[in-house]
């Protein structure tokens, strides 16, 4: 049966054939499971390549005429075809068939293995609860570029040098029921990219020309790096993993426009948080000391190369610091991170060059006007507006920009030297905020005013000034010891680490318009 929205080809129809013919073959053609061998590791399943990280090492060096000398390759297949393996995955490329034996390659989503299956030797297994044997020939006949199978042979070097499987038992597990992507060049539409991820990764595992960008897997691999190593710098430095609300009853914690929703058994409008900052701090009231939150955020607003409506920070709260120390760890985490993720702190993005090595520069809010703003035209209501049209675009190299203006920063201490200010930063890369930390407003009176004032913003129309948090004041007024926070946004780091320039790209499932049908009018046609 052909499913309506999948479109109907040569190429389709073929496989459904293929498919139905399987089925009388094999029986079950969607079989639950593939138990792998456990060569390379015990208690561990052998992947491919896992395998060929292994075994590539017997692999013989060519001689001038580009061949390795016969008596090479008979040592290194007395000592592979000691190796008996089961391996599974996606046929790679369209099979080599010469006569009654093939040539195909395997992947893993990352890396391949040539399988050798001659006709005379290779058993077809059934798939339903019977079990048995089949022609294993005409099994393979039935496969298509795209499909998963799952081998077991032994191991070989073939006449020109290649680590290859020689297939005595081969077993179908899944249908590629379309086409897979050009193998040659990817997929180049980035609308397809972001929107059928799948199939961007199914094509970078399939890519032939290889050239110094990264593959879409190996984009979210050194993103999961990354994490990863933020978790453990901040672990090594006491921080507690916690887990906060990401349905809440009042849209607070930062500045912006919530996504709405109702809880139906409470009977109570919700909403998707845009920050868990007040829920940390009110951590740090409870006892915490240092708390850390690889948190989900929602805001409802703009999209851009730069935005998207969903988002991943990493939050954290050190009590008894100031936002001088949160600078400093900062720049020493984001040196850290970039290093063990790249293995070096040169980062290339775009036409630019960026060195992670060199001491963060850090200047205040009204310093960086300097030289583009004259200091008489420069006042506490207009600063961001200058900075926002003059500096930000230009900040390339890591920045620190420090002392905002205090009507913009709610939930900030104000400096000591200057009541107008707030002790608030903001980290800037290639012209991009990557992370905003403040040492925090403890006073629950002033918390309390800054709200108010907040409240009077959104009364004059400010759709994106706080509410008042009432149960946030009162856990402040049980006492919150002085402390500095900040948030890190994970998304804009990994563009810098990965040198891409859309967001949309570092997201595996970045939000986009509805697909449109070729059916349906476009809205301007409407």
């Amino acid at each position: 049966m052909s499913i309506p929205f999948i479109e109907e080809n040569d190429q389709t129809v073929a496989r459904r054939q293929h498919l139905e013919a399987m089925r009388q073959l094999v029986g079950n053609v969607y079989p639950n499971k593939f138990q792998r061998s456990e060569v390379v590791e015990a208690d561990r399943e052998d992947t491919i390549t896992r395998i060929v990280e292994k075994f590539r090492a017997f692999e013989p060096k060519g001689e001038p005429d580009g061949r390795p000398a016969a008596e090479e390759i008979e040592l290194a297949n007395q000592q592979l075809n000691e190796f008996a393996v089961r391996l599974a995955g996606r046929i790679a490329s369209p099979p080599r068939v010469m006569g009654k034996a093939a040539f195909v390659h395997l992947s893993d989503g990352i890396s391949r293995l040539q399988i050798y299956i001659r006709k005379a030797d290779v058993v077809g297994l059934r798939n339903d609860a019977a079990g048995g044997d089949v022609d294993g020939w005409e099994l393979f006949q039935l496969l298509d570029h795209g499909d998963f199978i799952g081998v077991e042979g032994y191991l070989f070097v073939t006449k020109t040098g290649e680590l290859s499987l020689h297939v005595q038992k081969l077993q179908f597990l899944a249908k590629a029921l379309l086409p897979l992507p050009d193998k040659m060049h990817g997929i180049h539409d980035p609308e397809i990219r972001q929107r059928q991820r799948y199939a961007d990764l199914i094509a970078g595992s399939l890519k032939l020309e290889q050239d110094e960008s990264l593959t879409p897997r190996e984009v979210f691999e050194l993103r999961a790096r990354a994490i990863k190593e933020l978790r453990r710098i901040l672990e090594d430095h006491g921080y507690v993993e916690v887990e906060t609300p990401m349905l809440t009853p009042l849209a607070t914690g930062a500045a912006a426009r919530p996504f709405k929703t109702h809880h139906n058994a409470l009977d109570i409008d919700l909403y998707a948080r845009i920050a868990p900052e007040l829920y940390l701090k009110r951590l740090l009231v409870g006892g915490f000391e240092k708390v850390y939150e690889l948190n989900r955020n929602f805001r409802n607003e703009g999209v851009s190369t730069r935005h998207n409506p969903e988002f991943t920070m990493l939050e954290f709260y050190w009590a008894y610091a100031d936002v001088n120390q949160m600078m400093d760890f900062c720049e020493e985490m984001i040196r850290a991170v970039v290093f063990r993720a790249l293995g070096h702190t040169h980062v290339k993005f775009g036409e630019v060059d960026i060195d992670f090595a060199h001491p963060f520069r850090r200047v205040s809010m009204k310093d960086s006007l300097a030289g583009s703003v004259a200091d008489d035209d420069v006042t506490v209501e207009n600063v961001l507006e200058h900075f926002e049209a003059q500096v930000e675009h230009g900040l390339i190299q890591p920045t620190f920009i420090t002392q905002f203006p205090k009507p913009i920063s709610p939930l900030s201490k104000a400096s000591p030297s200057d009541p107008n200010v707030a002790e608030r930063f903001e980290l800037y890369i290639v012209g991009m905020e990557v992370a905003n930390g403040f040492s925090e407003l403890n006073d629950p009176a002033e918390q309390y005013d800054r709200f108010r004032d907040q409240m009077k913003r959104r009364e004059r129309g400010d759709e994106e000034a706080m509410l008042m948090d009432e149960d946030y004041i009162r856990a402040l007024s049980y006492g919150m010891p002085p402390a500095a926070g900040i948030g890190i946004g994970i998304d804009r780091f990994t563009m810098l680490l990965t040198n891409k320039q859309s967001i949309r790209d570092v997201i595996l499932f970045p939000h986009l318009r509805p697909e449109r049908k070729p059916s349906e009018p476009n809205a301007n046609e409407a």
